[in-house]
């Protein structure tokens, strides 16, 4: 089988003949990847990764600028404001998402205030350029996803924060349905995008784990967050049936699994093991979702030896069994502290297993 076909088959749980490394590298593991593998190369086309992404990001032509007027105090210098309006202070050079979050409705008072703010106009995508990039994806012998990760619930805390946010949902304030309606609305054209661009999959996610317990009740879950989900899923759905959805959110999320399947997701990541067992997910579930993830990045990779990532990787892929259903891969972006030497066993776990 191609790259492309395998990883098919793997997701779609009727066996796999090779397992295909899937990671991130911070900028500082950049350096050391090109200094330890002399090489300027992609490491994505050095190990032959299976899967590819496309977004539509880049199209859009918001100004940041136009919302520094929601911000009260000014803004510290070397802040950056992306295309939401959601302030970014500078964090660490090594760690790219380490930053302080600021949120523009922070202060907002009214319904109206949330109903004028700005969102990005995702109207605008140029259909078959998106289409093009999602071909020249599949051409390279990889699954084509579009990304979409912080597709709701984060976007929506993003702009309004947090606590103010669960504020709003836990005293049935009408500003929550409305600014997460607008987030909605904004996410069911880019699935819809991307399901008429031809990508094979779509990337959706927001955390809704803690390290140890879920973020929210059912309750509240089920009331604004669910049913916006499986709208999003179904728009997508309508254009193109056979579309996979994968969906990330770190942390704890057992109770919130079934209600994932519900809504239609295909595979499940990360499957953080320092909030769950895979061997107790993949018991329960595994027979109705695929997963992607399962090797801790708090833990194995960066505080383990080769032979523990090595170790984690085939305990995994054993649990999955012949069938697959597992893209093994570390459960986020690996981090400076992360050895090369724990990098190289897990490809080398990767490519010896099958």
């Amino acid at each position: 089988m191609t790259n492309r076909e395998n990883i098919l088959s793997l997701i779609k749980r009727q066996g796999y003949e090779k397992i295909s490394p899937s990671f991130s590298l911070c900028p500082s593991l950049m350096e050391t990847y090109r200094r330890e593998e002399h090489t300027d190369m992609s490491y994505s086309d050095k190990y032959s990764f299976a899967m590819g992404s496309v977004s539509q990001w880049k199209e859009i032509k918001t100004d940041p600028e136009q919302y520094r007027s929601y911000y009260r105090q000014p803004l510290k210098e070397g802040t950056r404001l992306d295309m939401w309006g959601v302030a970014h202070e500078k964090g660490s050079d090594a760690a790219m998402h380490m930053t302080r979050m600021l949120h523009p409705l922070e202060n907002a008072e009214s319904a109206d205030d949330i109903i004028n703010y700005p969102l990005p106009d995702y109207t605008v995508i140029n259909i078959e350029q998106l289409r093009a990039e999602c071909d020249g994806v599949k051409h390279s012998d990889k699954l084509c996803i579009g990304q979409m990760q912080m597709t709701i619930w984060e976007t929506a805390w993003y702009l309004r924060g947090m606590e103010n946010l669960m504020m709003d949902m836990m005293s049935g304030d009408e500003t929550a349905d409305i600014l997460l309606d607008r987030v909605t609305e904004t996410a069911v054209i880019r699935a819809q995008n991307f399901a008429k661009a031809g990508a094979d999959a779509i990337f959706l996610g927001d955390d809704i784990g803690m390290q140890k317990s879920v973020m929210m009740s059912e309750t509240l879950y089920c009331k604004y967050l669910l049913p916006r989900l499986k709208a999003v899923i179904r728009a997508a759905r309508e254009i193109n049936p056979h579309i996979l959805v994968f969906y990330h959110s770190c942390g704890y999320i057992m109770p919130f699994i079934p209600l994932l399947i519900e809504a239609g997701v295909d595979v499940l990541n990360p499957v953080q093991p320092e909030g769950m067992d895979f061997a107790e997910v993949h018991a329960l579930y595994g027979d109705r979702l695929s997963f992607y993830g399962t090797i801790g990045t708090q833990t194995t990779f960066p505080f383990g030896t080769p032979d523990d990532v090595k170790r984690a990787v085939i305990r995994n892929l054993d649990i999955a069994g012949k069938q697959g259903g597992l893209i093994v891969a570390p459960t986020h972006m690996l981090e400076p502290e992360v050895p090369w030497e724990n990098v190289k066993a897990y490809i080398a776990a990767c490519r010896d297993y099958a």
